[in-house]
């Protein structure tokens, strides 16, 4: 069997352990190089507990260029910025990238200094990377060089909104969406918000109708087929490690039932294996979808008596780490390679 080669530039974060965990098990892989800035010349099995086994494969300080030679693919797994500028070396190579940071998904440059930082380092390349999120962009990320990996947030809500999206029922349409998500979004670095003893009974509002992650999930929207939507998304810090749980409402369009809903999103989401669309009255759940690439979205419907409103909520529940991160960069990586996106990644999740 031929083998893809990988080299992964970050990989001492939660990203990279997951990155590590889908492809160390392949046989079609193989791992060359993982550079780090952190735990220099410690084992894969030393940096990440979860990895027993991987004594021989080392953390290096080494440069892009010196990581990427004689890879296929390389994995980014940074913040924003350094990510950008680590990418800026590798774009004359003859390698391809899949980024999992916030450099690359947004198109427009106003909304990066606006959500992430006062400049880019090399805003001409906004809008050249391939958005890698399979249940819209699959045939372009099939022959894509360069691809941004959607955020966690932004694709736990634009997956319980795109089949929408695609219908056309998302025009000038004003969505009011809740997500709660765990603390291992905030990264593997700990953070007086994500410290254990204020974090494990409490939830906690932040970044309310500013979270960076808006303008990605309006502009992914928009290419899947809305037009003039706004979106309002309040964020809440939830007590678990692992899940993105988003309650999404809109107005029910006046000429649908819910049996038409229903079909939509079950039409939209027929050839997606990871994604599970729930019955009636069943909202998604998170502990459905922890461990996994998989993804549950609950529809439900109202109509109000009194008033006639018409209410429609879809719930949707990802794992934060493996559908709203590295997952969904292995995705992308299979349909690169030639294989279906949920190549390796159909495995059943835990329960409880």
């Amino acid at each position: 069997m031929s083998k893809t080669k990988v080299s992964i530039i970050g990989g001492a974060g939660y990203g990279a352990a997951e990155i590590l965990r889908h492809v160390l098990v392949r046989e079609d892989v193989e791992l060359l190089r993982i550079s780090s800035k952190d735990f220099i010349g410690q084992s894969v099995s030393q940096v990440h507990r979860n990895l027993p086994g991987y004594d021989d494969i080392k953390m290096q300080d080494i440069t892009p260029q010196e990581c990427a030679e004689g890879a296929d693919i390389v994995f980014l797994a940074m913040p924003h910025i350094i990510t950008a500028r680590v990418a800026m070396e590798l774009f004359d190579l003859d390698v391809k990238i899949i980024d999992l940071s916030g450099d690359f998904r947004l198109e427009n440059l106003q909304d990066y200094t606006r959500d992430y930082a006062p400049e880019h380092p090399c805003p001409e390349r906004l809008g050249t990377f391939v958005y890698g999120m399979p249940e819209l962009n699959s045939e372009a990320i099939k022959n894509a060089k360069h691809v941004a990996s959607p955020g966690c947030f932004a694709t736990g809500i634009a997956m319980g909104l795109l089949p929408l999206a695609a219908a056309g029922l998302l025009k000038g349409t004003n969505v009011r969406t809740v997500a709660m998500t765990g603390s291992s979004g905030s990264g593997v670095k700990p953070q007086a918000g994500t410290h254990h003893a204020v974090r494990v009974n409490n939830l906690k509002a932040y970044k309310t109708l500013h979270h960076q992650h808006r303008a990605e999930i309006v502009q992914t929207l928009s290419h899947a087929g809305a037009e003039g939507i706004s979106l309002d998304f309040v964020p809440v810090s939830a007590p678990l490690v692992r899940g993105i749980l988003a309650v999404s409402q809109i107005d029910l369009p006046e000429d649908k039932s819910h049996e038409d809903i229903e079909k939509i999103y079950q039409d939209y989401y027929a050839d997606h294996l990871l994604t599970t669309v729930r019955p009636k009255g069943a909202p998604a759940e998170v502990v459905a979808v922890s461990g996994t690439a998989r993804v549950e979205i609950g529809i439900d419907t109202r109509i109000d008596e009194d008033t006639g409103k018409r209410t429609l909520c879809l719930t949707s529940a990802i794992d934060n780490l493996i559908k709203g991160g590295a997952g969904q960069a292995i995705q992308s990586f299979n349909l690169m390679t030639g294989k279906p996106a949920h190549y390796g990644l159909d495995n059943p999740g835990l329960w409880p």
